[in-house]
């Protein structure tokens, strides 16, 4: 059965990922590039330039965008770039960034719809995201796909992996005791390993803390943590580039060249050869990492307080860049430079915690496990967010609230437990939502270059 289930999320990954990336092609091309013309433009509505706190939504667009990026910007950055580079070498990197770029006007599209198709909830708040836009927009025919969004959303978003992940990055970097690591209790006839248990407990802790205060303490947390853990990485990664200064032109080009040749990729071929596999290792690895196209950007972009649609998929925009091109850059960069990447045998986090402590002796894997707590946390913050939401949708605000209390549980769950099975599911649900949220885009992607010809004419005072 675990083969099967294994061999089910791989088979609907591979589809999807085409659809990622294909359609992020499509709306690149479609946009005529019109938003990438206008970044800056971005990054004054992020600083709160055109914020207006009477404007209808819950949070402001940088509380917004930091919701989102608390969902992208996670463990995988840390442990999915290394396995990236694990199997792919400096030029998975490459494909990686593409995708990002192409991913950028998918964020554009899916969360400008997000906002100019809002809807209310059954306690009257206004609500956005795929299933709103569905609802708003599409119309009844369209409507089993705004049920199949939120029964995936509430399976695809739970935060099973987020704590097993975190879990164990404590463990391995923060616990230097065999005999602490190996402390076990009985309880209904299964064997827990305590110091799991402990700090499971105490993630769920904080995480209660947060999430039963709502979208607004949680962007409000967000907003707080998310730019102290970017700055404390991007500090860390710039300490360790330094150090090995004379490596970085080196790999800089080493990441383009190797992009086309993929001398040092050692998964399977695909699309024709091991250039094509080396493309699917990289695009699927970013998809994974910023979450373009899935549907929990215009989740969170769709609270953000605005009259202006496009404004907030202007924001949203930003989220792939700084998740894939900044953050994901940085991992990789310290992994190539400290050369751990070819004198390791380890994978995942525990590579990267090789390359952090090789250049930043003693004090290099705890800053790395201090960046794996706050990348971590603050994902189990956001995606019980979503999960809410997509409840609410099909059976009300009132019952959403015991989903809360599910996910809650959920988080020692899986701090304690190694389940294959149940992270298989877990991903076949979230790949599944990028269904929905791409067809609407689709079908829309009209009316959003309407709404931006419009909102840049006047911007321009034409």
């Amino acid at each position: 059965m675990s083969e099967l289930i294994s061999t089910i999320a791989t088979g609907v990954w591979t589809p999807i990922l085409f659809l990622l990336i294909l359609g992020g092609v499509f709306f690149f091309i479609y946009s005529r590039l019109i938003h990438y013309r206008y970044f800056s433009h971005s990054i004054d509505i992020l600083r709160g330039k055109y914020h207006n706190p009477h404007d209808p939504g819950q949070i402001s667009p940088y509380e917004a965008l930091s919701t989102a990026l608390a969902s992208t910007v996670g463990m995988g950055n840390i442990a999915g770039v290394a396995a990236a580079i694990t199997m792919g070498g400096p030029g998975a990197l490459f494909w990686m960034w593409v995708t990002a770029f192409v991913g950028m006007s998918t964020n554009f599209f899916t969360s400008t719809l997000s906002v100019m198709f809002r809807g209310k909830d059954s306690a009257g708040t206004i609500q956005g995201g795929p299933m709103y836009v569905i609802r708003e927009a599409l119309g009844k025919p369209y409507m089993p796909l705004a049920v199949l969004f939120c029964l995936c959303c509430m399976v695809g978003c739970l935060p099973i992996f987020q704590a097993n992940q975190l879990t164990q990055a404590i463990i391995d970097i923060g616990v230097d005791s065999p005999d602490v690591k190996a402390m076990t209790f009985m309880f209904l006839g299964f064997e827990i390993n305590t110091l799991k248990f402990v700090i499971g407990t105490i993630l769920t802790i904080i995480s209660g803390i947060v999430i039963l205060g709502g979208i607004q303490r949680i962007g409000s947390w967000a907003g707080k943590m998310v730019p102290l853990m970017i700055v404390i990485y991007f500090g860390s990664v710039i300490a360790i580039l330094l150090v090995n200064i004379s490596e970085v032109p080196k790999y800089l080009l080493m990441i383009i060249t190797d992009a086309f040749a993929a001398h040092h990729y050692h998964g399977n071929p695909a699309l024709g050869g091991m250039v094509g596999g080396l493309i699917v290792a990289g695009v699927r690895r970013a998809s994974f990492s910023n979450e373009a196209g899935i549907g929990t950007a215009p989740m969170a972009l769709g609270a953000s307080q605005s009259t202006e649609p496009i404004r907030e998929g202007l924001v949203s925009m930003l989220s792939p860049a700084i998740d894939t091109l900044l953050v994901c850059t940085l991992t990789a960069l310290a992994i190539l430079v400290t050369g751990v990447w070819e004198t390791s045998d380890a994978n995942g986090v525990s590579l990267t915690a090789h390359a952090f402590n090789s250049s930043l002796p003693g004090v290099g894997k705890y800053l790395l496990l201090l960046c794996a707590f706050f990348f971590a946390i603050t994902s189990l913050f956001s995606y019980s967010y979503y999960g809410n939401k997509s409840l609410s949708f099909l059976f009300g605000v009132k019952a959403a609230r015991y989903y809360d209390y599910f996910y809650l549980a959920t988080i020692v769950l899986g701090a304690v437990a190694s389940m294959a099975d149940v992270m298989n599911i877990i991903d076949i649900a979230y790949a599944l939502m990028a269904v929905p949220t791409m067809i609407s885009g689709f079908i829309l992607a009209p009316k959003v270059m309407t709404e931006a010809k419009d909102y840049f004419r006047r911007m321009n005072g034409l």
